[in-house]
């Protein structure tokens, strides 16, 4: 029998769930825990919202190599532009700062990212940076494999001035759809909510999160009619 031969140099589809939504007062950024190459699982517990700066941080989805790498430029160019101005930078200089890069590099990376914090100018915001480099201010982003399975729900579930409890749990729920749905998304849930008061990061693991119908036990339905020994009318 002969090997199948492999082509390393193929591309690799990379999966992921990310997501930014503002509420009244802030920000909730998320984002699931998987990391793949192709079919293989490389970390399931990976860390995809980085930190910038105290108010400010970022959702990475594509190549993990091409978004840690802008993260890291766009952290270390704020971290000069607070020391030469003596304050914080706002949110709005982070994402065009990684616009600038992502743009300028357009042709070699593959990255998307979720700019998302706040600042005492203009509050919380949050931006999108697709693939290209474009920076779009909206008030919501979702991005990765994952969120092709979320624009309808977010159609119908994000509304204009939620509380912070409310943002929270909008984004928990929509990861986990993700995680149901998508294959290269899974793993946990992690959370980061930024405000005046600062920034809280939260970690749901796995067990905690809800389960969407293929993975509820089957109620009333026709596999359990297949299933029993005799049959048995189903009841609404």
């Amino acid at each position: 029998m002969e090997n199948a031969s492999v082509d390393v140099n193929q591309p690799h589809s990379m999966g992921t769930t990310i997501i930014g939504v503002t509420y009244k007062g802030g920000v909730v950024l998320a984002a699931d825990s998987r990391t793949s190459t192709g079919m293989y699982v490389a970390n399931r517990a990976s860390d995809k919202i980085t930190q910038l700066t105290d108010n400010v941080y970022v959702c990475r989805s594509g190549s993990a190599a091409d978004s840690q790498i802008v993260s890291d430029y766009v952290r270390y160019f704020l971290h000069q532009h607070t020391i030469q101005l003596g304050q914080p930078a706002t949110v709005k200089v982070a994402a065009n700062l990684a616009r600038l890069l992502s743009y300028n590099n357009k042709d070699r990376l593959q990255t998307g990212l979720i700019v998302g914090g706040w600042d005492k100018y203009e509050g919380g915001k949050i931006y999108g940076i697709p693939l290209g480099g474009a920076v779009l201010e909206q008030p919501f982003a979702i991005g990765g494999s994952g969120s092709t399975y979320l624009y309808g729900f977010f159609d119908q579930a994000w509304k204009e001035g939620m509380t912070q409890e409310e943002a929270e749990k909008l984004v928990v729920t929509a990861v986990s759809l993700a995680i149901a749905r998508d294959g290269a998304s899974g793993g946990v849930v992690r959370t980061v909510t930024i405000n005046k008061d600062g920034a809280t990061r939260k970690f749901y693991p796995c067990d905690s999160l809800q389960l969407w119908h293929e993975e509820l036990e089957p109620v009333n339905s026709l596999l359990d009619v297949v299933s029993a020994s005799s049959p048995v009318p189903m009841v609404s």
